[in-house]
C-alpha cells in the first residue's frame, strides 16, 4: 500500500531557453554563482516538503557539471545540512557513486550522518555513468565489466564495515588493513569508527538490468525503478520478487521497491502535457545520449536495442508509457490506485523533477500534489 511520497531532485539550476529547440545541452556553461543555486534550491524545496508532509528528498551525486543539470557533489553532506533545517523529512542518496569513493570513507561519512541526523539519511549506492566524472576520479566506467568488478568489491567492504565489530579484506583493488606494524604489533583488522546507529543499514540501488536485480537481491538491497515504461516496470518487479525468493526472501509484488514517475498537474491532460513539454524535452536533450530512455516498443524491446526506436522521446511517448503522469489530481489518484492493485506491497512513490522546470513552478506542483493527491494515501 502506497504511503510514502518523495521527490528526486538531481541538482539542476534554473535554465533558460529550454526545450527541444532551445540551447544545446553541451553549449550551456555557467559561472560559479549560478551553479551554487542548487544548494539554495535544495534548502527551499526541503523546507516546503517538510511542511507538506513528504517522506524524503532524494538528490543525486555528480561532478564537473558546468552545464547546470546535476550540481550537487556530496549527498551525505547536503542531507546532513538539510536535516538540521527541517523537522522530519528524510534525505535519500540517489546515488552515492561508489567507484568514486574509497569504500571505508563512504561508510564512515554515512555512519556519522546517521548518528547526527538520528537516521534521516537514506543510504543509496550506484555505479555511475558519466565518463567525465568516474574516469576523472581514477575509476573505470567505460569498461563496464571492470566498473562492476570494482563496485562489487567495494560493496563487500562496506557491508563488512557496517556489520562487523572489526574486519579485514584482501581483494583485487583493496587490502584493508595494509600489512604494516602499528604500535608494536602487526595489523590484522580495523574497526569502522563510528558505525551507524540505526542497524541494519537500509540500502537502495537503481535497477537497470537483470544482473543488477540478482546482485541487489543477493545482498538484501532495495531497488529504485525510475521513469520506466509500465511494461518494463512489470517485468522488473516480477524479476525482483523471483530473485529474492531464490535467496530465501518471500516478498510480495512491490515490496522493498520504489517507483519513480514524472508528473504535471493541471486542469486537463492536454494542458499538463503542453506545460511539461519543454522541461521534459530539456531533460532528454541531456540524458538520452547516456541511454536513459527506459521505454519498450510493442514487442517488448527496450528503446535503443536492435529493431526498437532509437530517437529522443516526446512527452506523448512518456505519457503513453505511463512513465510521466499528466492531468488532474483526480487522474493521478486513479493511477496510484491502479498501482496499488497491481503491486500491493509497493509503499514508495518518487516524483521526478523534470530538469528544465524552474524552481518556483516545481514547488507549486508539489503544493498541488500535496493538496489533491497525497492526502488520499498518507496516514491510512
Amino acid at each position: 500500500m502506497i504511503k510514502n511520497f518523495s521527490v528526486l531532485y538531481v541538482g539542476n539550476i534554473d535554465l533558460e531557453d529550454v526545450g527541444s529547440d532551445g540551447k544545446p545541452a553541451d553549449e550551456r556553461r555557467y559561472p560559479n554563482e549560478r551553479l551554487m543555486q542548487s544548494m539554495d534550491t535544495a534548502e527551499q524545496v526541503a523546507g516546503l516538503m517538510d511542511d507538506l508532509g513528504f517522506y524524503a528528498l532524494w538528490m543525486a551525486e555528480h561532478h564537473f557539471q558546468r552545464e547546470g543539470y546535476e550540481t550537487i557533489p556530496n549527498l551525505i553532506l547536503m542531507g546532513t545540512h538539510l536535516a538540521g533545517q527541517t523537522k522530519q523529512l528524510k534525505f535519500g542518496c540517489a546515488f552515492n557513486i561508489v567507484p568514486m569513493w574509497h569504500p571505508v570513507r563512504l561508510a564512515e561519512d554515512y555512519a556519522m550522518a546517521d548518528i547526527l541526523t538520528d537516521g534521516r539519511i537514506i543510504f543509496g549506492v550506484g555505479r555511475g555513468y558519466h565518463s567525465r566524472e568516474v574516469e576523472s576520479f581514477g575509476a573505470p566506467v567505460i569498461d563496464n565489466d571492470a566498473n562492476r568488478e570494482l563496485f562489487e568489491e567495494q560493496m563487500e567492504i562496506i557491508f563488512k564495515a557496517f556489520n562487523e565489530d572489526s574486519f579485514s579484506h584482501k581483494g583485487k583493488y583493496f587490502t584493508i588493513p595494509p600489512d604494516v606494524e602499528y604500535r608494536g604489533y602487526d595489523l590484522e583488522e580495523v574497526t569502522l569508527v563510528p558505525r551507524p546507529k540505526n542497524m541494519p543499514v537500509q540500502m537502495w540501488q537503481p535497477i537497470v538490468s537483470g544482473r543488477t536485480i540478482d546482485f541487489i537481491a543477493r545482498n538484501g538491497i532495495n531497488g529504485v525503478v525510475g521513469l520506466t515504461g509500465e511494461s518494463l516496470v512489470e517485468g522488473i518487479f516480477e524479476q525482483y520478487k523471483e530473485a529474492n525468493a531464490k535467496y530465501g526472501r518471500d516478498l510480495e509484488l512491490g515490496e522493498n521497491l520504489a517507483l519513480e514517475v514524472g508528473f504535471y498537474i493541471a486542469d486537463s491532460q492536454e494542458e499538463a502535457m503542453n506545460k511539461l513539454r519543454p522541461f521534459h524535452d530539456e531533460r532528454y536533450k541531456w540524458f538520452a545520449p547516456f541511454g536513459f530512455v527506459r521505454y519498450a516498443d510493442e514487442q517488448g524491446r527496450v528503446w535503443g536495442t536492435p529493431g526498437a526506436p532509437a530517437r529522443t522521446p516526446h512527452i506523448e511517448d512518456g505519457v503513453q508509457q505511463r512513465a510521466w503522469i499528466c492531468g488532474t489530481a483526480e487522474e493521478f489518484v486513479a493511477f496510484l490506485r491502479e498501482l496499488e492493485e497491481k503491486y500491493p506491497a509497493l509503499e514508495h512513490v518518487i516524483l521526478h523533477w523534470a530538469e528544465g522546470m524552474p524552481r518556483a513552478e516545481f514547488m507549486e506542483q508539489l503544493r498541488l500534489f500535496a493538496d489533491g493527491v497525497m492526502g488520499e494515501f498518507v496516514g491510512r
